[in-house]
């Protein structure tokens, strides 16, 4: 009897350790990150002081309810070289670093309603595409109208250059109104 309630006792406890072990990877999930300051850099290329700086800046530690700015309007006929960087404010960390280490993951995209307005990105990831946290912004004739910038996570790569194109998920997207070119 007693040999049976052991036999029973081992089979059962095995039972339990072979069905209580996973061999599959864990599933790894993507803890996004909250960006609360996004600042994109316009320079003139002919070495004037003509710089122009879109802000985004978020009192909320989910980056919700972004103050937005321009500092003034952009130059006609002119070509700009542009940087922009994401930060967190509220865990002192620079995601723009992390952009950069995961440059393949990430793409940034750029869209406007000016039709005298052009950005390109500069910058590619290790297979050669297109990341956006460098452009060349050229402009035109003078104009008015929105600007925006998009954060993608995972995006479709390569891709058609389009936001709709890329699939992905947005980390996060602000839209400037009031640009002005003149």
């Amino acid at each position: 009897m007693k040999t049976t309630i052991k036999a029973l006792s081992l089979a059962a406890m095995a039972l339990i350790v072979t069905t209580s072990c996973d061999d599959d990877d864990p599933v790894e999930i993507n803890e996004e990150e909250a960006i609360t300051t996004i600042t994109w850099t316009l320079t003139n290329t002919d070495g004037s002081n003509d710089v122009v700086t879109f802000s985004s800046i978020s009192a909320n530690e989910d980056g919700s309810n972004p103050t937005l700015t321009v500092s003034g309007p952009l130059s006609a006929d002119t070509t700009y070289e542009g940087e922009i960087t994401f930060l967190n404010d509220f865990e002192n960390e620079n995601i723009t670093l992390e952009i950069m280490e995961e440059d393949e993951e990430h793409e940034i995209f750029y869209s406007t309603s000016i039709a005298e307005l052009t950005i390109s990105k500069d910058d590619l990831d290790d297979n050669g595409n297109p990341v956006g946290l460098e452009t060349t912004v050229t402009t035109g004739a003078a104009g008015t109208g929105t600007m925006t910038v998009t954060l993608r996570h995972e995006p479709i790569k390569p891709n058609d250059g389009t936001l709709s194109g890329a699939g992905g998920e947005t980390d996060v997207e602000v839209i400037f109104t009031d640009v002005t070119i003149q």
